[in-house]
């Protein structure tokens, strides 16, 4: 089992090599500490030059293309694409996130601005329309949106200078905008005769009225309100992409490799061009500009970050380099030194230094390179060329050893072999050279036995061997250096590989989730020392197998931050790093490997950098190390409440069946009769799928739901009030903190949870949106402003509501497994907790959005099933109930301790001034001393323990426990098996309410002349009900069966029931115990009746489409109906008893 947990060591990420400067524009900055803030692939990068460290930001799930500072320079807001995408707010100190803005564009986000106070944020949409919204970042909330325009708007401002004022521009268009309450109004800018109708790609606002912006051309453009009043010809000599606004003046950058600075007026203050400085070179092009106090900052086209001193303009220091345009997939690491290569389509081959954090070599190439390999002595790099050739470099001075093209196609694989004989290139065109290193890289040897292209090589430890994967996953063998192919399996059983980077192969069955294609996994590496592998996949994830990785569905630890398919990954010489490549990112991600003996150590000095930078929620879980699940939570987790037809379809369905009627007859509709009915009285209560669902209300009462009924109880007089506002089953209820409202959730093709006062039983707020399916969970906040609700929807969606007011607050995905309960943090209103199926987590809002931390257990547990949770004495403190019995004690997001509470789960929890009570499968209730130290008291729920005054008969003993609530001096328990019960603290037991359990209840009979009637469920379960005002349960019989129909005799001394499984029986109606059984039929029993009179007869019906008439004198059956082409749904009598009638 072990082989398929996930392994207890970790990565956490070092230095990202590189910088988003293609396709993207004014995203570096200064922040108010100094650092330099800038996005690479999916990660926020916030660099100080003074410690040469990097901090990162790891919110985003995609391609981070649009970044803003917040006028204090400490927040940075950050956009990204995708078919969802959203926007960040984070701190640039704690690089946590602030705020999260969703739900709005498409596509992507193209621009983001803060106003001048910070307050207020602009982003314009990558959509059709390049919309453009304004938020109130802080709360989440869109203020106003406006199509932005038909074409790509390249940069948004606020008018610094004017309150509420915008301008945008882009492709042949500038805009200026008015905000006036809601609404967004834009006047196009008026080019007139003074300049060229020209695109815009970037501007600034300056006092009076005045608006400087960039032109494709190289002009800059004055404007003056809506007018363009002068241009600024050739103030670059092409497109200027960048500028900056700051206390000094103005800096623009583009096309051309200069930086041009300009005073508050615009008059030119200097001049630098990169191209003719010493870092400088030929096609240096700007994207982004950043001028603070004598510093200029400067990224380039081509991943490139300068940092300028204006004294010493001429002496740029370069402080990141990175690839630029094509892809990057290769990827090799020095044998023996911290060093790793890497190479490009943008044809430059580079050298990292993994210690300094620094590009110490580059060579550009002819040809963009596929992939690369160092030979086992350090001196000689190979590289793989996308034009079939291949080249040899001497390491030491990137000097050329000889170069070969033997292919036409790439060469997408090589690899040395390690006593460094041979260089093995594997081809495209499904072809493996052999070269001979000391014969000058003669040709020696090839392999032909692939039918696709070579994807990946490994030599053996002794260099006779050499095993390939191709496109088709193939996994070969061959003879070395001849390149015989070996089929025998037994020649290869003992072979050792010096190295295992293959993706197909025994040994790492396991990392291929379900419904994979072949060529989702781009690269694996192998630690044999200790012993893990890591892999490189399509879909941007780094993920930590244990090695080998032998059978299906291993788990792993899953690191996110490349934006799109990784296309390689390697160990260090020692094994200290990881090295992964992004394809279309570019990017160069370093992790620090931290085993697991020092992974306890690391999480204790740095819990905040260490955890940040996992973001494992959902892949970490260790279902090996799990016990199976209860009986009762594996049940309850196959539940589904999904339907063909929802209640709420029902009125339209209504509709078409008039319609159709109306076109068949034309018969008048008879009236509705003038009686009518009232309910009075509800037996039951929903346990068996629900629990912390019972409430004492602020004067006593008890509130509880059944079926789609809130019900609220008064125990002094046994009587029942209703809210009947849901048309479905309610699923969850909680209470306000005042007692005084109730909250219910329900199933629903748009499930509605309601708001509803207990007084007057009317609706305070019906909310609706955002959840499918329906709310499996719900929650006050303290102050009672905010709940909280989970669906039961596949991502079982958090949603945060001000439920006064009818609107979401924010929301998340919650987990893919199922979510049980839900609890506001009683100190802190915007944090709360969840716990679920192998689910612990910990959220707080950030504007739209909800930010969640899973639950770390470390060695003190294993990643159990969480059924209940409650906040304790501090905002920090949380408690969770297990699946297992445990009950788990968390300080932040850490499990610090475990209690043995209970035997089998923890259903239920209950927080106390002082303490706690807890309820679980094993029937006990306990007390708890504040801190889980001591349990004080248990009380165990039994017959024997019933009072006089309990309204009704208790099922079993030791009932499983699925609610708990104290008040009023007493401790009020909701069961499974649908029983309410109040506990005295002194003891005695009070049942008030009972009803039927799981299943459906079909079987239902009125005695002929006493006020009870007869029930049977699909519980198994036979109950007699009394109808009087004492509303309490008579007697019940298990049954070996589940019951769909039943009957009284005539005089009512008998009971007839049909079962499920073709079986009926006859019972004493007072005793219930059997007087005759039958067995005649397979199907269910679907009605059953005496005849008339005296009751001779029995007809029994079943779903096999007979009617069975037994003597009940005799216990004989003496006919059987036969004309019925279908099963048999209703029966009865004629009032002779002479003959029957039937409808099936």
């Amino acid at each position: 089992m072990a082989a398929r947990s996930a392994p207890s060591c970790h990565l956490r990420l070092e230095w990202v090599y590189g910088y988003r400067g293609h396709q993207c524009r004014n995203n570096l900055y200064y922040t108010a500490a100094k650092e330099i803030v800038y996005f690479v692939a999916g990660v926020g990068v916030v660099y100080s030059p003074r410690e040469h460290r990097q901090k990162f930001y790891r919110g985003h799930s995609d391609d981070i293309i649009s970044l803003a500072l917040h006028p204090e320079r400490v927040l940075v807001a950050t956009g990204q694409v995708g078919k969802e995408p959203y926007i960040c707010i984070w701190d640039s100190y704690t690089v946590q996130t602030i705020s999260v803005l969703k739900d709005v564009h498409t596509h992507g986000i193209a621009c983001l601005a803060f106003d001048l106070d910070g307050q207020r944020l602009v982003s314009v949409g990558l959509d059709s329309k390049n919309a453009v919204c304004v938020w109130d970042w802080k709360r989440g909330k869109m203020l106003s949106m406006a199509p932005g325009h038909t074409d790509r708007i390249f940069d948004i401002s606020w008018d610094l200078y004017q309150p509420n004022k915008l301008v945008s521009c882009g492709v042949k268009h500038i805009k200026f905008w008015s905000l006036c309450g809601n609404a967004l109004t834009p006047k196009r800018g008026v080019f007139g005769k003074t300049g060229d109708l020209q695109t815009i790609l970037c501007l600034a606002c300056a006092r009076d009225e005045l608006t400087y912006s960039g032109a494709l051309n190289g002009d800059i453009y004055v404007w003056k309100g809506i007018n363009l009043i002068r241009t600024i010809q050739g103030a670059h000599a092409a497109g200027i992409f960048s500028m900056n606004a700051c206390e000094e003046g103005f800096a623009t950058g583009g096309r051309d490799g200069c930086i041009r600075l300009w005073d508050l007026t615009f008059k030119p203050i200097t001049v630098i061009d990169l191209r003719e400085t010493d870092q400088g070179y030929k096609g240096l092009s700007v994207r982004s500009v950043c001028w603070r106090g004598d510093h200029i900052l400067v990224g380039t086209q081509d991943s490139e970050i300068f940092e300028i001193v204006v004294q010493e303009r001429n002496k740029p220091f370069l402080i990141m380099q990175g690839h630029c345009e094509g892809e990057l997939w290769a990827l090799a690491v020095h044998p023996t030194k911290p060093l790793a290569v890497t190479g490009s389509d943008d044809r430059s081959v580079r050298i990292w230094s993994l210690v300094d954090h620094a590009l110490i070599a580059r060579c550009n190439m002819e040809e963009p390179i596929r992939c690369a390999a160092v030979n086992a002595d350090g001196i000689h790099l190979a590289l793989g060329m996308k034009d079939g050739s291949f080249t040899v470099l001497r390491v030491r001075d990137m000097t050329e050893v000889v170069h070969i093209k033997d292919r036409k196609e790439a060469i997408h694989e090589l690899k040395y072999s390690p006593d460094g004989t041979y260089l093995a290139v594997g081809c495209n065109d499904s072809s493996v050279d052999i070269y001979g290193v000391a014969q000058r890289y003669k040709k020696v040897g090839e392999c032909l036995g692939s039918l696709s292209f070579i994807t990946h090589l490994d030599w053996s430890s002794d260099s006779r061997y050499l095993q390939t994967n191709d496109g088709n996953g193939k996994r070969l063998f061959y003879r070395m250096p001849g390149g015989k192919e070996v089929t025998s399996t037994e020649e290869i059983k003992g072979v050792h590989w010096a190295s295992w980077t293959c993706v197909s192969g025994l040994e790492v069955n396991g990392i291929w989730p379900k419904y994979s294609d072949i060529n989702d996994i781009n690269s694996v590496d192998g630690n044999y020392i200790g012993q893990v592998l890591v892999t490189a996949d399509d879909y941007g994830i780094i993920k930590l197998f244990r090695y080998p990785c032998l059978r299906k569905g291993a788990k792993f630890r899953k690191y996110i931050g490349h934006s799109a398919h990784v296309t390689n990954v390697r160990w260090s010489h020692d094994y200290q790093w990881v090295i992964s490549i992004g394809g279309a990112d570019h990017s160069v991600f370093q992790w620090k490997f931290i085993p697991e003996r020092k992974l306890k150590d690391a999480l204790h000095i740095a819990p905040q950098e260490s955890l940040a930078d996992s973001h494992s929620d959902e892949s970490d879980s260790d279902l090996s190390d799990v016990p199976e699940l209860d009986s009762e939570i594996e049940q309850e987790t196959q539940l589904t409440y999904r339907r063909q037809v929802y209640k709420e379809d029902l009125p339209q369905l209504k509709e078409q069946c008039k319609e159709k009627q109306k076109s068949a007859t034309s018969k008048r509709r008879e009236r509705a009769p003038g009686n009518s009915i009232r309910l009075h009285f509800v037996h039951g209560y929903r346990g068996y799928d629900c629990r912390s669902n019972l409430f004492y209300t602020q004067i006593g009462e008890i509130v509880y739901h059944v079926a789609a009924v809130g019900v609220i109880y008064n125990r002094q007089q046994n009587t029942q009030r209703f809210y009947l506002g849901h048309d479905d089953d309610i699923l969850c209820l909680t209470i306000h903190p005042l007692k005084d409202y109730v909250a219910t959730g329900q199933v629903g093709r748009d499930p509605s949870i309601h708001i509803w006062d207990t007084e007057t039983i009317k609706p305070l707020s019906i909310l609706k949106g955002h959840h499918q399916c329906g709310i499996s969970a719900v929650d006050f906040s303290a102050d009672g402003k905010r709940l909280a609700s989970v669906g039961i929807d596949d991502s079982h969606t958090i949603v945060l509501w001000d439920w006064k007011k009818g609107e979401k607050l924010s929301i998340a995905r919650g987990s893919k497994d199922k979510i049980f309960v839900v609890k506001m943090n009683p100190y802190v209103p915007d944090k709360l907790i969840t716990a679920g199926i192998k689910h612990m987590k910990f959220w707080r809002k950030a504007g739209g959005g909800l930010i969640g931390r899973k639950g770390y257990i470390g060695t003190l547990g294993k990643n159990d099933t969480m059924m209940c949770a409650v906040y304790g004495w501090t905002e920090e403190m949380a408690f969770s109930g297990t699946s297992t019995g445990d009950v788990c004690i968390w300080r932040d997001i850490f499990l610090v301790k475990t209690v043995k509470a209970h035997d089998g789960p923890v259903f239920s929890m209950h927080a106390l001034e002082k303490g706690f009570v807890t309820g679980g499968k094993d029937g006990i209730i306990a007390l708890w001393d504040d801190s889980f130290e001591r349990c004080l008291k248990t009380y165990a729920i039994k017959r024997a323990a019933l009072a006089p005054g309990s309204k009704g008969l208790l099922l079993e003993d030791n009932p499983s426990i699925r609610a708990i609530s104290l008040g009023h001096g007493h401790i009020l328990v909701g069961t499974k098996n649908g029983e309410i019960l109040e506990v005295d603290k002194s003891g005695p037991i009070t049942l008030l309410v009972q009803g039927h359990m799981e299943g459906e209840v079909w079987g239902l009979a009125t005695h002929p002349y006493l006020p009870i009637c007869a029930t049977v469920s699909d519980d198994k379960t036979l109950r007699i009900w009394d109808l009087s005002p004492s509303h309490c349960m008579l007697a019940v019989r298990k049954l070996k069966k589940g019951g769909r129909c039943c009957c009284f005799s005539p005089d009512g001394k008998a009971l007839a029931v049909g079962l499920n499984d073709g079986s009926f029986l006859m019972a004493n109606a007072d005793t219930l115990e059997d007087l005759v059984s039958f067995h005649h039929r397979k199907d269910m029993i679907s009605d059953i009746r005496f005849s008339p009179g005296s009751g001779k007869y029995l007809a029994v019906a079943s779903h096999d489409s007979f009617i069975d008439i037994y003597n009940v004198m005799s216990s004989k059956r003496v006919g059987i109906c036969k004309g019925a082409t279908s099963y048999i749904t209703h029966i009865d009598w004629d009032i002779r008893a002479f003959t029957g009638q039937h409808w099936c």
